[in-house]
């Protein structure tokens, strides 16, 4: 009974996947809502098992790795922008000031106000400053070729798709200072230098950009009568992302980082075919029932006491993490860059957390031992939760009211362009 009670409950959740997004589209709500309350209701009503991510480390690590490198892939795909310097400003931007900055504000919290021990501050910083290339679908651009690429939603998801593996180096120094013991830190700090940022970011590019490369050229340039775009087979996607995310682990280079990076280098092999489109329709479908899955998992460990070791002081610390720090970061990112100061805030506000922070505890968790395991789990699980209630109850108002500002703006002719917003990388109306 109990499995068929579960393929009946599989059924009905895979029918909300095709359905859901539909019926929500014009409402102030989204997916991950409807999800968590679901799992919440289910596991109450039916007083199923413990699903909670001490009990489950393994489970927890392995499936929210799998959905993150599967929306890595399709966040790659989506992106119409060729890369550059000047095209991808503000992601440089939010990559290189708004996150640093974001880890050590959050690791400070977790050490001052929270009194975590100095490993777990800096893994809370790691696991909840980047944005969640999972939770932040809606606020994401749309479809390849699909138009739908302003500087908001693009700056959100290919900063998404790339800060997830560029924190991956501060969750490898929490983790060397939770080794530590007594023993001195310089070999450590030495270690992590050269092997968890040097290498293991060279190496995610460059495998990840290779391995894009190469299957774009298989795919698209190689003359035969084949002709392998012509398939149209979708699940080519998730050969590429098991691909390059096991091959750049074997290398100990950083899989996710991999992942998107060979995502742009398969799309920027023939950006205008539309099989690119087949590619990102089967990854969003795949991801798109990981997630409900998840967070419907993610409902039941509220049930289960996922956040009972909460005190008020970790609530106020939580509330200031998602409301103040985030947005702080965001704008003192993109200082000097001439857009709308309510442009930057909206980039700021929607840093999303999900997913990717899950997966970060608790791949921290299982390689080493840290003070504050439940405090850590529910911290975080806060945030989670606060960000999927807040940010799927605002995204849509918000930005349906910057893009009607935005229609309502004539855009000035190509020659009128200012020089900053130019040389910026940043079009009036892109």
């Amino acid at each position: 009974m109990s499995y068929i009670v579960l393929l009946i409950g599989l059924g009905f959740l895979i029918l909300l996947v095709a359905w859901l997004p539909m019926v929500l589209k014009e409402l102030p709500l989204s997916l991950p809502i409807i999800c968590v309350a679901l799992g919440f209701a289910v596991f109450s009503l039916l007083r199923l098992d413990n699903p909670v991510p001490l009990a489950f480390p393994e489970a927890t690590e392995r499936l929210t790795e799998m959905i993150v490198i599967i929306s890595l892939m399709g966040a790659g795909l989506k992106l119409d922008r060729r890369i550059g310097w000047r095209r991808w400003i503000i992601t440089w931007r939010l990559l290189g000031i708004t996150m640093p900055l974001s880890i050590l504000m959050i690791s400070l919290i977790g050490w001052y106000w929270l009194d975590f021990p100095l490993a777990a501050s800096i893994l809370l910083g790691a696991a909840l400053a980047p944005t969640d290339p999972v939770l932040a679908s809606d606020i994401q651009v749309g479809p390849p070729q699909s138009g739908e690429e302003d500087e908001i939603r693009f700056s959100l998801t290919s900063e998404a798709g790339l800060n997830d593996g560029l924190a991956f180096p501060f969750v490898h120094l929490a983790i060397g200072v939770a080794l530590l013991n007594n023993n001195p830190p310089w070999d450590m700090l030495t270690h992590w230098a050269m092997l968890d940022v040097l290498w293991r970011l060279a190496a995610g590019v460059g495998v990840g950009w290779l391995i894009g490369r190469f299957l774009g050229y298989v795919t698209f340039r190689v003359p035969n009568r084949a002709n392998l775009s012509r398939t149209g087979d979708g699940f080519v996607s998730l050969g590429i992302t098991l691909i390059a995310y096991g091959v750049t682990e074997l290398a100990s280079g950083y899989g996710f980082v991999a992942v998107f990076v060979a995502a742009v280098a398969l799309r920027d092999a023939e950006r205008d075919s539309e099989y690119h489109e087949r590619l990102h329709d089967f990854v969003e479908q795949t991801e798109r029932l990981m997630m409900m899955l998840m967070l419907v998992l993610f409902g039941g460990t509220l049930v289960h006491g996922l956040i009972d070791a909460l005190s008020w002081s970790a609530v106020g610390a939580a509330v200031v993490i998602l409301f103040l720090v985030r947005p702080v970061a965001g704008v003192a990112g993109l200082a000097g860059v001439p857009m709308p100061l309510g442009e930057k805030l909206a980039i700021g506000f929607f840093g999303i957390r999900g997913m990717g922070s899950i997966y970060y505890v608790a791949y921290a968790l299982n390689t080493a031992e840290f003070d504050v395991p439940n405090a850590l789990w529910a911290v975080t699980g806060l945030i989670v939760l606060l960000s999927i209630l807040v940010h799927g109850t605002t995204v849509t108002p918000i930005m349906r009211r910057i893009d009607r500002r935005r229609k309502g703006m004539e855009p000035p002719p190509v020659s009128s362009i200012h020089p900053r917003m130019e040389k910026a990388g940043v079009s009036p109306d892109p």
